[in-house]
């Protein structure tokens, strides 16, 4: 099975997430920057999700252009995997909407460690699919970022309980953490695309 109608169709899916988020951005209701900063907790929220939903796009992009083809179990797991992302407007948006209450910030956490744990499977099937010499195993390595960071969740949603805002901040660190470009990564896709 052709790769390319998968990545289209994820891009389509991640590209409307994204569209949804944004959609529920609010004006400020005065035109002053003390209405600007009534917004700016929603703002904020916004950005975290849209980090994550690019850090995703990103690696899911690097990932699949390392896969010769795609199997069914492929694109199950990819349906999962965008399952637990289309939820991101819905926790995003109820996280935001109850002022970052426990109870919203511990599912958003919940939805972020689903998620994860979706792209790993995902992962996996590329990867059994392709052999554990394959580019992609070999790309991914240890990978400790992808096995460190559901761990950083639970402990995320564990502090959530505790206080909500420390949670948020345990979420926050995960995205900061992803930002950092996997070199690696990048570099098994440059010699694919030369291959």
């Amino acid at each position: 099975m052709n790769k390319n109608r998968l990545e289209a169709f994820s891009d389509g899916v991640l590209a409307i997430i994204i569209t949804i988020m944004v959609l529920e951005l609010r004006v400020p209701e005065e035109p002053t920057w003390h209405g600007l900063a009534d917004v700016l907790p929603t703002f904020l929220s916004y950005l975290l999700s849209f980090i994550y939903v690019g850090i995703y796009w990103n690696n899911h992009h690097h990932m699949i252009h390392l896969a010769d083809h795609v199997n069914g179990s492929i694109l199950w797991a990819n349906l999962h995997l965008l399952f637990w992302l289309s939820l991101f407007p819905f926790t995003t948006r109820w996280m935001d909407e109850t002022g970052f209450v426990q109870v919203p910030v511990l599912v958003y956490g919940m939805n972020l460690f689903c998620a994860a744990i979706a792209y790993f499977i995902l992962q996996q099937a590329l990867i059994r699919q392709q052999g554990r010499d394959g580019a992609l195993a070999r790309a991914v390595g240890r990978d400790w970022k992808g096995k460190a960071s559901p761990l950083i969740y639970l402990t995320g949603i564990a502090v959530g309980v505790v206080q909500p805002l420390f949670g948020l901040a345990v979420y926050t660190v995960v995205a900061l953490i992803w930002l950092v470009p996997d070199r690696r990564v990048e570099h098994f896709v440059t010699q694919a695309g030369r291959g």
